[in-house]
């Protein structure tokens, strides 16, 4: 016998068949050697109504089902349950048909990466699969069909201020902006503060010399105190974003990172970085900022007024100065770091980035992050 697993399949069991109640209702006239006439005539019932009801081309109602728990047996709640599972079976079975020609909207996702991360459920994807993936797509994304789809988030396109131009496949960035939704629509939290956001802001630079473990939890409170919801997201390849700031509504915005190779000098430059983005461009709440600082587009202008802030706000200019200066060695930027509250991996690869110190060296003084998402 053929183990699920062995044939990549752990869906649920989803028989193909309908049973209506009327086929028990026969098997009982069977037994009892009864017509439909006599059944019609105990019952109270035309002919008519019952051959219907046999055919499930009426209903089961409660009136009906109290008629035949009197007339044949089995409880009232038999008959209707009976009722129900055949109907919800129909509702199953017209939902996939329907789902079948939606099918060509589910190849525009990335479906093996979505099952990476959890996000859908592993299975072979062929034929058979891809009606049932249509469904648990659309209700990942928390719409009725692709064309509600294209109303919440295909045309999200118009709101894209990009920082790279492959930043194209809106079906990849939208499903990975929707896992970020719903992590914070577990959330409640107080009104954005922008007062408070600074106050958090200079409170999280200095976290940057803390393990993610020690960090997280207490950025994350931080954040939330201020009114700014912060989530961890696993990176889509296909999406190209490391980050994202944006307005959930009037009054919530979002911080959302990628964990797709983050060391912590490019961790911290992406997170001040879209926090520059909330602070700085808060009038358009209507745009997704889309971004990956390490690649950015140095003619967009609001890039390069999130990137400045991000620099400045880790580094400020008055000290930056002395970095042409500094020794090129880790105790002389250890100690430089140490001296601004910051881990010597941010002084490291912003000299890195200025060209005043070769990508390849010390960046033994970075660190790796590696978290784990909320789920």
């Amino acid at each position: 016998m053929t183990d699920l697993t062995e044939r990549g399949v752990d869906a649920p069991f989803a028989p193909d068949w309908v049973s209506p109640p009327g086929e028990t209702i026969l098997d009982l006239l069977e037994e009892r050697e009864w017509t439909q006439q006599q059944l019609a005539d105990r019952l109270g019932y035309s002919l008519k109504h019952v051959n219907q009801l046999i055919k499930a081309k009426v209903p089961l109602s409660e009136d009906a089902a109290i008629r035949l728990q009197n007339v044949l047996g089995a409880s009232v709640g038999f008959w209707l349950t009976r009722e129900a599972q055949y109907r919800e079976r129909v509702a199953v079975q017209e939902a996939t048909e329907r789902q079948t020609t939606m099918v060509p909207w589910l190849e525009r996702f990335p479906v093996k990466d979505l099952m990476d991360i959890g996000v859908l459920p592993k299975q072979r994807v062929d034929a058979k699969s891809k009606p049932r993936l249509v469904g648990e797509l659309l209700s990942f994304f928390g719409v009725a069909s692709p064309d509600q789809w294209d109303t919440q988030y295909g045309c999200m396109e118009l709101s894209f201020r990009r920082s790279r131009e492959d930043q194209a496949d809106v079906a990849a960035i939208s499903a990975w902006l929707r896992i970020g939704e719903r992590l914070v629509e577990r959330l409640d939290g107080p009104a954005y503060d922008e007062a408070r956001l600074k106050v958090a802001l200079t409170e999280v630079r200095a976290l940057t010399c803390q393990s993610p473990q020690e960090f997280q939890p207490r950025m994350q409170r931080l954040l939330h105190e201020a009114g700014v919801a912060f989530v961890l997201v696993p990176a889509l390849p296909r999406s190209h974003v490391s980050g994202v700031a944006r307005w959930l509504n009037p009054r919530r915005p979002l911080i959302q990172l990628s964990l797709y190779g983050k060391q912590n000098d490019r961790f911290w430059f992406s997170f001040f970085h879209e926090a520059a983005h909330i602070l700085l461009h808060h009038q358009q709440k209507k745009s997704v900022f889309l971004d990956d600082p390490s690649k950015a587009d140095s003619s967009s202008k609001v890039e390069k007024e999130a990137n400045a802030w991000a620099r400045d706000f880790l580094i400020e200019p008055s000290v930056a100065a002395a970095l042409a200066d500094l020794p090129k060695t880790k105790s002389a930027i250890s100690e430089f770091a140490r001296s601004l509250g910051i881990h010597p991996g941010i002084v490291v690869g912003r000299m890195q980035h200025d060209g005043l110190l070769d990508v390849r060296w010390l960046n033994d003084l970075k660190v790796s992050f590696s978290f784990a998402p909320k789920s």
